[in-house]
């Protein structure tokens, strides 16, 4: 079942339930699904890969508002960008832990040739492709600075 499909599943399932915070982080993935549709040349189809960038993205933006809410002392609206944050994460893989990471990025670090911190865009360029969706890229930069200056 496509991601779509899953989140009408879910729709329906939080109207029942009257879960408002549920609902709200549905709704936003629903109407980037059909922006992202409605795009020259998607042909009213999302891929995969669309998905997952577009899910991603809307992490990081809601991370993004989180960061500025909490400096502000908006608790009320930090807790509605934590509650979407959750829901949305529910349909992203499972993202790396920190170890996990590291020893993805050695290997890389290794096929690649990287020696010192210079050689960082050649290492985050490999990184960035094998570890999509699997780890955000702030965690996979801080990571190859770390292992590269070492």
């Amino acid at each position: 079942m496509g991601l779509e499909q899953n989140i009408m599943a879910e729709m329906k399932e939080a109207m029942k339930s009257k879960n408002e915070a549920l609902l709200r982080g549905l709704r936003a993935i629903k109407a980037e699904i059909i922006k992202a549709k409605t795009e020259p040349g998607a042909n009213g189809q999302v891929s995969e890969e669309t998905e997952l960038k577009m899910l991603q993205k809307m992490v990081k933006q809601r991370k993004d508002s989180l960061d500025v809410f909490r400096q502000q002392n908006r608790t009320d609206l930090a807790q509605k960008e934590e509650e979407e944050i959750a829901v949305i994460e529910r349909f992203l893989p499972k993202q790396m832990s920190e170890a996990e990471l590291k020893e993805a990025l050695t290997t890389i670090i290794a096929e690649t040739g990287a020696a010192s911190p210079a050689d960082m865009g050649k290492v985050m360029g490999a990184a960035t492709k094998q570890l999509a969706g699997k780890a955000d890229g702030k965690a996979i930069s801080a990571a190859v600075k770390e292992l590269l200056s070492k």
